[in-house]
């Protein structure tokens, strides 16, 4: 057998389920990455993926995987980045484990991601919001369940996998009303609710009269939405509130839209950056300097407390007091 296999099967047994215990997503990204490389590999050299060796899997032949995920598969650059960095995760693994390899290893390890072009975030205004909001049918039980999906959405800032990780249990409506939730890097973190959205789910748990562990908002046969679901009904209100709002039609509204609205709102109600990093559960408050650059009301109140350019320079000079009393009777 190669050195391949076992390096294989072990970096994802041992270093990303035992050592590191891994999320379920990661796990399924590293998994997806190797699946493509091994194809890729398969039909370049035409051999079998169980046959393949490190020695297989070069600097060169990467470097033509990743021209293949961009140019072939349509893949951006940030999917293309995200590859490559599941790849070196396995030769950094593959070095302690094969020090013979290591200029092989080296090489690829040197393969740098690729820069690319950050687009300012994209965000709903006000009127969007309320058109948005109309938009789900409240006279039906998936109407009511949707309008409550997407004001908590809007108000929480929570990523797709957190919304539908939500269970009934994780909404606390005493003193000090929030949900809680178990985001991205295993971190817990709370969100208070404001009053309108207690209102709204609480009479949803009333409707929803589920278990503590059964899904917050379910399917019609009881089982958890799916990313994929999420995003149909998300991409159906939309389509519906365009009719209300004709700038929802030039904008393509994700989920993550809707966390970027959250986050918007807050930094233009006056909440410190710190805060906000906190509130969506970033890993660093610089991440939330994206809301700085994309608020552009922001850098108008900026602009208005500069001098004109075509003012005239020099020192301030008060008034002659007798010109102000002259002028003040």
């Amino acid at each position: 057998m190669s050195a391949l296999a076992p390096t294989l099967e072990a970096f994802f047994t041992e270093r990303l389920l035992q050592q590191r215990d891994a999320s379920p997503h990661t796990v399924a990204a590293y998994r997806d990455t190797m699946r493509l490389l091994l194809r890729f590999t398969q039909r370049r050299t035409r051999r079998q993926p169980s046959e393949l060796d490190l020695a297989d899997l070069d600097a060169p032949l990467v470097a033509a995987f990743l021209d293949h995920l961009e140019q072939e598969r349509g893949n951006s650059v940030r999917t293309r980045n995200a590859r490559l960095a599941a790849i070196h995760s396995l030769f950094r693994y593959a070095a302690l484990r094969h020090p013979e390899h290591a200029a092989l290893i080296g090489r690829v390890l040197a393969i740098p991601p690729k820069r690319f072009d950050r687009a300012l975030v994209g965000f709903l205004s006000e009127p969007e919001i309320e058109a948005l909001l109309a938009s789900p049918e409240r006279s039906t039980w998936t109407g009511r369940r949707d309008y409550a999906l997407l004001l908590l959405a809007l108000e929480s800032g929570l990523r797709a996998s957190e919304l539908t990780g939500l269970v009934c249990g994780d909404v606390h409506l005493g003193v000090g009303a929030h949900v809680s939730c178990r985001g991205k890097g295993r971190k817990e973190r709370v969100t208070p609710l404001a009053r309108p959205t207690q209102a709204v789910l609480r009479a949803w748990l009333c409707e929803r009269d589920g278990e503590a562990p059964g899904p917050l908002f379910p399917t019609r046969q009881g089982r958890r939405l799916s990313r994929d679901a999420l995003e149909h009904r998300l991409a159906k209100h939309v389509l519906s509130a365009a009719g209300r709002a004709p700038t929802l039609g030039e904008k393509k509204v994700t989920l993550h839209v809707l966390r970027h609205t959250a986050a918007m709102r807050l930094l233009q109600a006056g909440v410190d950056t710190s805060v906000i990093a906190l509130w969506l559960g970033h890993e660093s408050v610089e991440t939330t300097q994206i809301y700085l650059h994309a608020d552009l009301a922001l850098k108008e109140r900026a602009l208005s407390r500069t001098t004109p350019l075509n003012s005239a320079p020099g020192r301030y000079q008060p008034p002659d007091s007798m010109l102000a009393f002259l002028e003040a009777l």
